[in-house]
């Protein structure tokens, strides 16, 4: 570990004040100082912002729901409006991580946590995320976790995290606050495809701090839910999931929020796939026909194909849990 300062801020104008001098923000830690560990991040200084007061839940007045970035991964699964609201969300918190880390780990640094490929975090391995211009060793190499949406010839990795996929699903909107003063980035726009520039994974701007994640109001009833499916069923990554979320009124479905996890750089929004489903009579035969959908502009490399087909099984089976069928 390279040798670094450490600031610890009691208020967001402090706080801003160090992130405009290059400071790195830190709250639970869980992912930065492991990558600081393997010298893959080698900030020059830490700023703990851990005492700011961002950890409330509340309701909006539109009747979204308001999720500030300090609330640990732990106390958002578990609040009550959260559970009613949009179990979801819940759930994709619940089958994060082990429950060690959900006690640590923070939504702010959750949607801010960067790729698990082996090659980013193997500093004697080739990557453009990590070294500009290095190439992708990914490529090339062993890629059955790697993406097959939203890929470019500069990066394969995934984007890790399993709530993001909700976010994007329910298309809540990050809160930031920077030197500029507040500004709202729609969570679709937030994490960045990599294109030819990997290296950048977030729209922020310098000094810039996520001060929570508003999801919208959206018509009631809603039924939602979150599957994920991986290689073992404790602290594992997601090969692939699908968060789903349906309003259905008058046995017809009038609202569809689908988003896919395990198989894009970024949670991979399946627009298209949920104009398919508005104005729909829920059944097994539109599940399957929507999934065939699924996996539409996929680009799958030498050892991950598989998961063009487990993503088609995955939004299928999960369409099935939260909509039923007749």
């Amino acid at each position: 570990m390279h040798p670094f300062s450490y600031t610890r801020v009691s208020d967001t104008a402090e706080a801003l004040n160090a992130g405009r001098r290059g400071g790195r923000y830190i709250a639970g830690g869980t992912t930065l100082v492991d990558l600081m560990r393997e010298t893959v991040e080698r900030p020059g200084a830490l700023v703990d912002i851990s005492a700011l007061p961002l950890r409330e839940v509340t309701v909006t007045k539109s009747g979204g729901l308001r999720i500030g970035a300090l609330v640990t991964m732990t106390e958002a699964a578990a609040h009550p409006k959260v559970h009613a609201l949009y179990p979801v969300v819940s759930q994709a918190l619940e089958l994060s991580a082990s429950p060690q880390l959900r006690n640590m780990a923070t939504i702010g640094g959750n949607i801010m946590q960067r790729t698990r490929c082996t090659y980013f975090r193997d500093v004697s391995a080739a990557c453009n995320k990590r070294d500009p211009g290095s190439g992708c060793a990914a490529r090339e190499g062993f890629n059955r976790t790697h993406a097959i949406l939203g890929t470019s010839d500069d990066c394969v990795a995934t984007h890790p995290s399993d709530v993001a996929v909700a976010f994007a699903a329910l298309e809540a909107t990050v809160h930031l606050l920077g030197p500029d003063g507040e500004r709202r980035v729609p969570f679709a726009d937030f994490l960045l495809r990599p294109g030819s520039t990997p290296q950048r994974e977030q729209a922020l701007r310098k000094g810039e701090l996520i001060t929570g994640v508003e999801i919208p109001a959206l018509p009631r009833p809603l039924k939602s839910g979150y599957l994920k499916v991986r290689d073992r069923q404790s602290y594992e990554f997601a090969l692939t999931s699908a968060a789903v979320a349906l309003h259905v009124r008058g046995g017809v479905i009038r609202e569809a929020k689908v988003a896919a996890g395990g198989v894009g750089t970024v949670p991979w929004k399946l627009s298209a796939f949920e104009q398919h489903l508005v104005g729909e009579r829920p059944s097994e035969s539109l599940w399957a026909a929507a999934a065939e959908k699924a996996a539409d502009g996929a680009r799958p490399l030498d050892h991950n194909r598989f998961k063009v087909e487990l993503l088609k099984r995955t939004v299928a089976r999960q369409l099935r849990i939260v909509g039923g069928t007749k």
